[in-house]
């Protein structure tokens, strides 16, 4: 599972434990209205799910990493975030994914500093430091 490569060991571990493949089926179920898909020969290569203004969640097969899907998939979450009204949007990294966090440096994307973000976990919340990166949508 994607998530697993880059958290496991750099956020608390009752996060990591709670992120099974059940557990996203669960989450996700009430997403699809908040959720673009990238589909390759029939196969999802890539999804973007947004809350609010927040880009809430990116995810590449691994197949598809370097093909562009990212940048698709994350155009299309800003894109759904300002047809909603947010002159910006931001989202979360854990400050160990340098990968992503060179990605969205790429995209546009500011650091906007450290911040405790709050990832939902079965009990409660569950609170993770994180980069807040931030992309103004509208001049």
């Amino acid at each position: 599972m994607g998530w697993h490569e880059v958290h496991d060991g750099n956020v608390p571990d009752a996060l990591v434990d709670a992120r099974t493949r059940e557990s996203f089926a669960r989450r996700s179920a009430d997403r699809v209205s908040d959720t673009v898909v990238a589909v390759v020969d029939g196969a999802v290569a890539g999804f973007v799910m947004v809350n609010d203004d927040e880009v809430d969640q990116v995810y590449v097969a691994d197949n598809d990493r370097g093909t562009g899907i990212a940048a698709a998939v994350l155009t299309a979450g800003e894109r759904r975030i300002a047809e909603q009204g947010y002159a910006a949007a931001w989202l979360a990294v854990v400050p160990s994914n340098a990968r992503a966090r060179r990605f969205y440096e790429r995209q546009g994307w500011q650091d906007g500093g450290l911040f405790e973000h709050t990832a939902p976990g079965p009990t409660g919340p569950i609170a993770v430091v994180c980069h807040r990166y931030i992309r103004y949508l509208r001049q």
